[in-house]
């Protein structure tokens, strides 16, 4: 006589060690589960609610300022030290995990300081007394120990990425050695009226300097030629760029305009992408080092973090205290942000507000990339967009974005209506991208 047992292996319906949960079986046909979905898209919008719930993005604010912070930059291959300067002529070097001050400078410059750069373990300074000091951050000796004098007041200062040598902007881009005391070059500009407000080399190609001017444009020069190759007249005048960390060509502009631009330096002609966001001027901006994200500060007293090619919708951050944002910046990790403001006081926030600070164990890894995955498969569902794009802002600034919604949506009618009761074809409608750039010259 034939019987027929089923059986089945002890390994399979026993913990593997003791202590270890039970191991579960699931059938896997989708027949057997015809709410799956259903229970899944539940779970996209609980994932969504929890992160706006744990959005807790304020981490400490930093103090020994006592006016408006004008530039923050960090320490290039240092993930702790940052350094600020500010509008009463100090200069301070942070240490982010201990919140403490590794160097102070309380009079390092007479008037504000309009531009700071680390060079090696030491760090460069310029401000609007016409100076450029050198500092060593390892002596307590609050003298400098080179001093680089110029005929007019410096607007920004940046170190180059590998060779003894820093620009700086005033009338005129100037090249200079740190072992010599007067500018080795000049970098010859069409126009010399106007004054040259920042100045940035390009990561990748070092020897390429950017630069934008209170003449609405900005420059591409070379340093080994000492002339400007590319020139672009905007609509409105910039007033921070920055290079991005990860893709060499793309350059981003902080402009007058409430927007931030984004340009491939191969093709000028416009831009790659608008950010319209802020509701006031933005006054700077920063890549993050992963180069997917970038942050920025505005004349509306909100901090931004918008993701690469995303135009709309950035994280906003700000405070009651918080007055403008003069200067922002990345951690050199990219979880953390820093933003120097008209108070006085340099904030550090996350870059993902939600994020937990402190150990995170495997199971609760695995529960948050879970989410994360649920978020980014659901996030065209019209709930879950909804949950992940509202930002509860600040009544000023609430009011404002509409007042600038209402008054773009007019000038778009107006503009309908002047191409519907003109001969056709004597006017045709603009791309945004293309009405940002007024001319390009070689």
């Amino acid at each position: 006589m034939k019987i027929n047992v089923l059986q089945h292996a002890p390994s399979a319906h026993l913990p593997t060690r003791k202590g270890d949960p039970m191991p579960t079986s699931r059938n896997l046909d989708p027949l057997m589960h015809p709410f799956a979905r259903a229970r899944e898209r539940t779970r996209a919008v609980n994932a969504a609610k929890l992160d706006r719930i744990f959005a807790k993005p304020f981490v400490a604010a930093l103090e020994g300022h006592v006016d408006a912070i004008e530039v923050i930059t960090r320490k290039p291959g240092d993930l702790t030290t940052v350094a600020s300067g500010s509008w009463d002529g100090g200069v301070i070097v942070h240490h982010l995990a201990r919140r403490s001050q590794l160097l102070h400078l309380p009079q390092a410059h007479k008037g504000k300081v309009s531009g700071i750069s680390f060079s090696g373990d030491r760090l460069l300074s310029c401000g609007v007394d016409r100076t450029v000091k050198l500092w060593s951050l390892d002596s307590q000796d609050r003298t400098p120990i080179t001093t680089f004098d110029g005929k007019s007041a410096f607007n920004s200062i940046d170190h180059h990425r590998s060779e003894p040598l820093f620009a700086t902007a005033s009338t005129t881009v100037q090249i200079w050695d740190v072992n010599k005391s007067a500018p080795i070059s000049n970098l010859a500009f069409p126009t010399t009226s106007e004054s040259i407000t920042a100045v940035r080399f390009n990561l990748s190609e070092s020897s390429v300097l950017a630069s934008i001017g209170s003449d609405r444009a900005f420059t591409l020069s070379d340093i080994r030629t000492g002339k400007a190759e590319r020139r672009v007249v905007m609509q409105f005048r910039s007033n921070a760029l920055s290079w991005s960390p990860t893709f060499p060509t793309l350059l981003l502009l902080a402009s007058e305009d409430h927007n931030l631009y984004t340009f491939d330096v191969r093709h000028l002609a416009a831009p790659t992408q608008i950010y319209k966001a802020h509701v006031a001027a933005v006054m700077s901006c920063d890549w993050s080092p992963t180069g997917t994200h970038f942050v920025s500060g505005g004349w509306d007293r909100t901090v931004r973090i918008w993701e690469e090619g995303r135009g709309t919708k950035p994280e906003v951050y700000h405070t009651k205290r918080m007055q403008r944002v003069m200067s922002t910046a990345y951690s050199a990790d990219a979880r953390f942000v820093l933003s120097g403001s008209d108070d006085g006081n340099l904030r550090i926030w996350k870059s993902k507000a939600s994020e937990k600070l402190g150990i995170v164990t495997a199971r609760e890894r695995a529960a948050i990339e879970y989410r994360e995955s649920l978020k980014d498969r659901w996030k065209m569902d019209k709930e879950v967009n909804k949950v992940l794009g509202t930002r509860h802002l600040p009544k000023p600034v609430y009011q404002a974005s509409k007042l600038k919604r209402t008054m773009l949506d007019a000038r778009r009618v107006k503009e309908e209506r002047r191409r519907k009761h003109t001969r056709a074809g004597e006017e045709k409608p603009k791309a945004e991208r293309a009405k940002a750039v007024v001319s390009e010259q070689r």
